[in-house]
């Protein structure tokens, strides 16, 4: 019989961040996150992708965060090997090939499916790309190369900013149902400016977080 309530895969608490002169993005933010799409909705500007990157590690915040029994602030390499996130606005990848992306992306991830990968290439139709450097690509295939990735690692906590901006309808399906199946086992956090009412949410988080 399955479980109605997994055990969290993600714990955050007594979160605090804010920037300089702003109003707080989270105070005293205590959350556990576990299986599931959970939607972090807000309006542009609201923070969405400033608590990604908190949630990441990659933004420096007060608070205990967790992950799978990690936490960021006494094993930050552990915690990180847990996390998929690509901040849509690098341009860290630009002088790589989508392979190269692709390997940079799977680094310390030992069960990448490379079947599900495949899988994700040829529904975002992005094998004639392959070769091609990171650079040449619009932003919407860039979004989908990141994407392949994400969907197919085997890290239990992705965070996916925006993950529908620049791409097709028929992508945006295909995004959609695969997510639909990774999330049975894993922590989905999506940052959207927009309502999903295309696959089941586990919780959504409004923001600005009071």
């Amino acid at each position: 019989m399955r479980n109605p309530h997994p055990p969290a895969i993600l714990h955050v608490e007594k979160l605090c961040f804010a920037y300089p002169g702003q109003p707080a993005l989270a105070a005293d933010w205590t959350v556990s996150i576990g299986p599931g799409v959970t939607l972090l909705h807000g309006d542009t500007g609201s923070g969405k992708s400033s608590l990604l990157r908190v949630l990441a590690g990659a933004q420096a915040a007060r608070g205990r965060l967790m992950l799978n029994g990690a936490r960021l602030d006494t094993d930050p390499e552990a915690y990180r090997r847990g996390v998929f996130f690509v901040d849509p606005a690098t341009d860290v990848f630009d002088p790589l090939t989508v392979r190269a992306c692709t390997a940079r992306l799977r680094e310390g991830d030992d069960s990448f499916d490379e079947l599900v990968w495949q899988r994700m290439i040829d529904g975002f139709a992005l094998a004639p790309h392959l070769e091609k450097s990171m650079y040449m690509l619009s932003t919407g295939s860039k979004r989908k190369v990141w994407l392949a990735a994400a969907l197919a690692s085997s890290r239990p906590l992705l965070l996916l900013d925006e993950p529908t901006g620049g791409l097709d309808a028929a992508s945006i399906r295909c995004l959609w149902s695969a997510l639909s199946a990774c999330a049975q086992v894993r922590a989905v956090v999506v940052a959207s400016g927009e309502r999903v009412d295309a696959l089941p949410l586990a919780a959504t988080i409004e923001l600005p977080i009071r």
